[in-house]
């Protein structure tokens, strides 16, 4: 069928379901959002979440829990600032810290001047951080992240092993990311996740980064769709979203297919055995 005429039909596991989840309100978005020249402030640098961003965070969490969405991510994926962090492990991570638990928090109190108790990393899917899936880069000061071993402190169960430098080589304060480079990188982190082997994933990201990404998405359908795919989100938004595997990246196996399995035999359904039959059978000589 031609693309955007109707359904379209894919085999499951050459599909993964992605949950898509801008961060909570930051210090940064309050100004911002009135005015842009704002995001230049050295004040902001790293915004962390605000009152508000909190109340968003768990308003969300409740919305997950009481969906079971909670229960299905195998992998939460963050992008490694203030404000994305706090909003995957307020959003996704385990109930209140117990300090005799014997493993560590995912997040400590007070974290990024939260004003938070701390988090445990109990009963929650892994978490890990990417620098794919940064806001835009360059020149805005809350878009520049800390040193990797500061946020290890703050968060100490969260897999920073993924990230290669200690310190933020991405961002340069004179150079900012063209719209078309976030976007190359943003279809560079959708075919990373084709080398992992999870298939239900959340992803704790940016305004800029996920409008940049999806604009590449939804050519292929009808407008409307297209249109829901790569409208802006808002504060804590959360979109899911299937991404389909149609060039073979992705390597697994299906795990729930079954072959069938049929028997040899006279038993066989007359359509498979003269199919059977006809494969058998060596090529017409000619002769009678």
């Amino acid at each position: 069928m031609d693309g955007g005429a109707g359904p379209s039909l894919f085999p499951l596991h050459r599909c993964k379901t992605l949950h898509l989840v801008r961060h909570g309100q930051g210090i940064h978005n309050v100004d911002g959002d009135k005015n842009y020249k704002a995001y230049l402030s050295p004040e902001y640098f790293d915004a962390h979440l605000t009152p508000l961003g909190w109340q968003q965070v768990d308003n969300l969490r409740k919305h997950v829990r009481a969906c079971g969405l909670s229960k299905k991510i195998d992998l939460v994926i963050t992008s490694p600032l203030l404000r994305t962090l706090q909003t995957a492990v307020g959003v996704f991570g385990g109930e209140g810290y117990a300090d005799k638990a014997d493993v560590l928090p995912l997040m400590v109190a007070n974290a990024g001047n939260s004003g938070r108790a701390a988090i445990s990393s109990l009963n929650c899917p892994p978490i890990i951080a990417v620098e794919h899936c940064r806001e835009h880069l360059g020149v805005h000061p809350c878009d520049k992240r800390r040193n990797i071993s500061d946020y290890q402190f703050l968060f100490p169960a969260i897999d920073f092993s993924l990230i290669e430098n200690d310190e933020d080589v991405l961002w340069k304060a004179d150079i900012r990311e063209t719209k078309d480079e976030v976007a190359a990188r943003g279809l560079k982190f959708m075919n990373w996740l084709w080398t992992r082997k999870e298939k239900e994933i959340a992803i704790v990201t940016h305004s800029g980064f996920l409008f940049h990404t999806l604009t590449l998405f939804g050519n292929d359908c009808h407008p409307f769709v297209k249109k829901e795919i790569c409208k802006h989100f808002a504060n804590c938004e959360l979109r899911s979203m299937v991404i389909v595997d149609r060039s073979m990246a992705g390597s697994n196996d299906s795990t729930t297919n079954y072959p069938g399995k049929i028997p040899s035999g006279l038993d066989l359904p007359s359509d498979v055995a003269v199919e059977n039959k006809l494969e058998r059978e060596e090529p017409d000589s000619g002769f009678t």
